[in-house]
């Protein structure tokens, strides 16, 4: 539908102060409640989708579902009606940014600070869920984020239309990175669909990108079918174990192995922060208990003082063999634990009653895996010798270089050997020249982990525009549209005969030409028709004074005056009489005529008499 101009007002009620959004399905429009005095947000459907009669009644009925959820994580919807041919829904209005954006410039968020927004989202589908709303389209975009922390949930039931978002069983709705494997598939959707596009969501929170990206809707889809995601701390070396476990129970591709409720994620949640703030760090070895001896036999009493001394004679000699096998370490093969954790590695070490040492190391391995081992396996050393473990602390942390205004080439060369990974993405820019970086994701400066991937915005060049043809407009309306359009405009001056002053005659480049944002536009702008002096044409003949202020660019009208004094067709006066006119005006001369009666006018005429007639 057409954009709702400012000040209008909808349903007799709400006034459009302007426009807040606009997407797939609807404008969001910033409005003025009259009645109740309040400022809301006011989503108008776009007419496409008003003329679809089934979907039509679905929106009206997911409204009013919508409109009963009453939470403090959820975003209010006060009414719904018809305007203009399609339908809108007037909900509460937030002051605030949208959790994408917040995540676009602080992400990877602190665990503690991810933690707290996913319970609130949790509790807004949790709210929902148990009232029969399933909202199947949660992602960060429906979120909005306010200054204090609090976040409300909107498009509960609502945000799901079109050829390629349906959400009825056989179709896919959604945006494609936040979709559950049954949404890609167009099974039914249920609250365990919900719960994995909240992991998600968090999943993006604690690392600044969600599990899977493509070329196109098509190709994420599948990948959430068939491919497993990232590890987490693959990409966030500093995950607590336990918040990574709790997000990837969300993310598992069977809806049955899924949490059975919002509920039971809240409270993984809350165990993965009482985790982070105790300090516990998730690990935690095996305790073996020895094995108690068996019972000692005792021999029969006797008194038979051969078999006595013989039994004393073989303890000796038993004796002499152990102080011997002391004296003399036992040699063993230390085992392989490169590849293994830590602590299993500990426990299989100390097992075989070696010591173990563990030192931490850099490397693109998991942390807590022995990457290194001295001794190397398989080489023989005494019985409760040491081994010393080198563990991965993962791959480090590093400062994002800030590459801005350099050639992409050079900015990438910089951010690998930095060691990063680098994702590019073009961008318009009137400031930087095109091919040269503008700015990263996560920005310069910032430490992260090394092995991250860095988004590298490239600048395309300043954005183009199509020129408006403003040929007869006034000039300070003309530039007016040219500089709202970002381009510079010239002004030149010029007389013309045929133009008003200040209207433009000519422009430069012509209308309908396509050019860089920024460009220069010259207008060339009337100063009306020329002034020339007036002659003087006064005692001239009539013919001679035409010819003199026809010369001089001027029309001429002619008006005979009566007159005895002076020659006929001599021109008596003129207006104007003197001093500088537009060129192409009209001069208005007063030419002599001789009055009714006189045969003639003025001295130096010249009268015949006539002849007398003959009297009889």
């Amino acid at each position: 539908m057409a954009e709702v101009a400012e000040g209008a007002i909808v349903d007799g009620r709400y006034t459009i102060e302007h426009r807040l959004g606009s997407g797939g399905m609807a404008d969001v429009y910033c409005a003025q409640d009259s009645q109740l005095g309040r400022r809301i947000a006011l989503k108008m459907l776009h007419r496409r989708f008003a003329r679809d009669h089934e979907f039509v009644e679905r929106f009206r009925r997911e409204a009013s579902a919508a409109a009963g959820l009453q939470h403090p994580n959820v975003v209010g919807v006060f009414d719904r009606g018809e305007y203009d041919g399609t339908y809108y829904i007037a909900m509460e209005y937030l002051p605030g940014r949208s959790l994408k954006e917040l995540i676009r410039d602080d992400a990877p968020l602190d665990q503690l600070r991810a933690i707290d927004y996913a319970i609130q989202i949790l509790q807004a589908a949790s709210f929902a869920h148990r009232r029969g709303v399933i909202h199947r389209d949660f992602k960060p975009h429906n979120v909005i984020a306010a200054d204090d922390g609090r976040l409300k949930v909107t498009d509960f039931g609502i945000a799901r239309a079109g050829a390629s978002e349906m959400t009825e069983t056989g179709s896919i709705m959604g945006t494609a990175a936040y979709l559950s494997p049954e949404q890609a598939q167009g099974q039914r959707v249920g609250a365990p669909s919900d719960l994995y596009s909240i992991g998600v969501i968090i999943y993006e929170m604690l690392t600044g990108r969600v599990p899977f990206a493509g070329e196109s809707a098509v190709s994420i889809a599948l990948k959430h079918v068939s491919e497993e995601p990232p590890p987490l701390r693959q990409l966030r070396p500093d995950l607590h174990p336990r918040l990574e476990q709790a997000v990837g129970r969300a993310l598992l591709k069977d809806p049955a192995q899924r949490y059975a409720s919002a509920d039971e994620f809240i409270a993984a949640l809350e165990q993965a922060r009482q985790a982070i703030v105790s300090g516990d760090n998730g690990g935690g070895t095996s305790t073996f208990v020895p094995l108690a001896p068996p019972p000692e036999e005792r021999d029969p009493r006797g008194r038979r003082w051969p078999f006595v001394v013989l039994a004393l004679l073989l303890l000796a000699l038993a004796g002499a063999a152990a102080a011997w096998q002391l004296l003399t370490p036992t040699q063993v093969k230390v085992p392989k634990v490169v590849g293994k954790s830590a602590t299993r590695a500990t426990v299989v070490l100390e097992r075989d009653k070696f010591k173990v040492t563990t030192h931490g190391v850099e490397s693109s391995k998991k942390p807590g895996t022995v990457v290194t081992q001295d001794p190397v396996a398989g080489t023989e050393v005494d019985e409760k010798s040491a081994v010393d473990l080198g563990v991965s602390s993962g791959p480090g942390q590093q400062v994002v270089p800030d590459v801005s205004n350099l050639p992409a080439k050079q900015a990438i060369q910089q951010l690998n050997g930095a060691g990063f990974t680098v994702a590019q993405d073009p961008q318009p820019s009137l400031k930087v020249a095109k091919g040269n970086a503008i700015k990263t994701s996560p920005p310069a400066n910032r430490v992260i982990p090394r092995g991250t991937e860095v988004r590298l915005f490239v600048s395309s060049g300043p954005p183009k525009v199509t020129l408006p043809n403003v040929v007869g407009q006034d000039k300070d309306a003309a530039t007016g549209t040219l500089e709202d359009l970002g381009l510079n405009v010239t002004q030149e001056l010029t007389n013309s005969d045929s133009a008003p002053k200040g209207q433009v005659i000519a422009q430069s480049p012509p209308g309908n030409t396509t050019v860089v944002k920024g460009s220069r536009v010259t207008i060339t702008v009337s100063k009306g028709p020329e002034k020339v002096d007036v002659p003087n044409v006064v005692g001239q003949s009539k013919a001679d004074a035409r010819a003199t202020l026809q010369d001089a660019g001027f029309k001429v009208k002619a008006v005979e005056q009566e007159t005895a004094d002076q020659p006929e067709g001599t021109v008596l006066r003129q207006s104007p009489s003197t001093g500088k006119q537009d060129k192409g005006s009209t001069v208005t001369i007063f030419v002599a005529v001789a009055p009714p009666g006189t045969g003639g006018a003025g001295p130096g005429s010249t009268t015949t008499t006539p002849t007398p007639t003959p009297t009889p």
